[in-house]
């Protein structure tokens, strides 16, 4: 019996033409796994670029339709369909001796405008203080930066 065993046991040992076949073998295992999970990137890439692509054609296809709404919108702006639209109202134009004219005393309309009278300035109001020097500047940029992120999460 020993026999036996000694000459299975001596079968066994690690030949160099076995360990080259078992080497090839397990790249060959490796390179398949690394195709396999290239090949799922690869798919998951794609899938992700024809859902941006019908995302794309969804909103090419939205702003088609709002220009086509703003056409619609300034056809239905012009001056002959206002009138038109006005007299079926019941509306006619004014004759020269329907005008009345509203005086106003000490309206001027060749001044300057302004949005607030000058003439009487409120003491509660803040008086704005401009910073322009670089540090201000870059705060302003901080700030808005971190305005641009606070609004990420929303």
């Amino acid at each position: 019996m020993s026999r036996w065993v000694d000459h299975t046991l001596g079968r066994r040992t690690w030949r160099p033409q076995n360990q080259a076949a078992i080497l090839l073998g397990l790249a060959m295992v490796l390179a398949l796994i690394f195709a396999g999970v290239y090949l799922s990137q690869v798919a998951s890439y794609v899938a992700t670029n024809r859902e941006i692509a019908a995302m794309i054609e969804e909103r090419d296809r939205l702003e088609f339709a709002n220009e086509q709404l703003r056409v619609e919108i300034a056809e239905l702006k012009t001056i002959p369909r206002l009138e038109a639209r006005a007299q079926q109202l019941g509306f006619r134009p004014a004759t020269p001796q329907e005008v009345q004219y509203v005086v106003i005393d000490g309206y001027n309309p060749y001044r300057e405008e302004t949005v607030v009278d000058l003439e009487s300035q409120d003491d509660t109001a803040p008086i704005v203080q401009y910073d322009e020097t670089f540090s201000g500047w870059l705060q302003q940029q901080i700030d808005s930066l971190s305005w641009q992120f606070e609004g990420f999460g929303r």
